[in-house]
């Protein structure tokens, strides 16, 4: 695992070049307060993660097989990643909030199920100890006795955050929680 920044950002173009700018072209970038949509480009979206990247205000931990990036899990302060999924559920009964989020995995499709989220979800929580810890927070899909596609899968999985220490807190969602673990610093 390395973390996201200039002197691995080329491994991640190569990641996200690879599938075709990820999600259609929103170059992980749904999450940020600039957020994606029809009046943004792929090119657009590319240019202000980069920007994000060099300014040292998009945090990730990239996964690596040898030398080609294979996957990665973005997180960041919750001002960092203001953008969630399932957000009116998310505000009722909201109280303090989370130091980091945990807001997007992807893995190249030729490493699915491998674990490579896991790698970078404990890298990601490498990270998050290293800049000093806190509450973390994500909100990922229970998908304990239904078939889902890991391609849609772009929070991750409740047992998946559960194996690496995390509790329900709440849920926001059909098959949606909000997930908590606290790090020391």
């Amino acid at each position: 695992m390395r973390p996201l920044d200039e002197t691995t950002w080329p491994d991640f173009v190569s990641l996200i070049e690879r599938h075709n700018g990820v999600w259609g072209g929103c170059w992980c970038m749904g999450f940020h307060s600039e957020g994606v949509g029809r009046h943004k480009s792929p090119e657009r979206n590319r240019a202000e993660k980069e920007l994000r990247v060099r300014e040292g205000r998009a945090h990730a931990a990239l996964v690596y097989d040898g030398s080609v990036c294979v996957g990665w899990c973005q997180f960041g302060p919750t001002g960092e990643l203001p953008r969630i999924k399932h957000r009116r559920g998310y505000e009722q009964g909201l109280g303090t909030p989370p130091d980091w989020r945990v807001t997007c995995f992807f893995v190249d499709k030729s490493h699915r199920r491998r674990g490579v989220a896991a790698a970078a979800l404990a890298g990601a929580l490498r990270e998050m100890t290293r800049l000093g810890g806190g509450t973390v927070e994500s909100y990922p899909e229970d998908a304990e006795n239904r078939t889902v596609s890991s391609s849609f899968l772009h929070n991750g999985t409740v047992a998946l955050f559960e194996a690496h220490g995390f509790t329900r807190t709440r849920q926001i969602g059909k098959h949606h929680w909000v997930v908590t673990r606290t790090l020391a610093g």
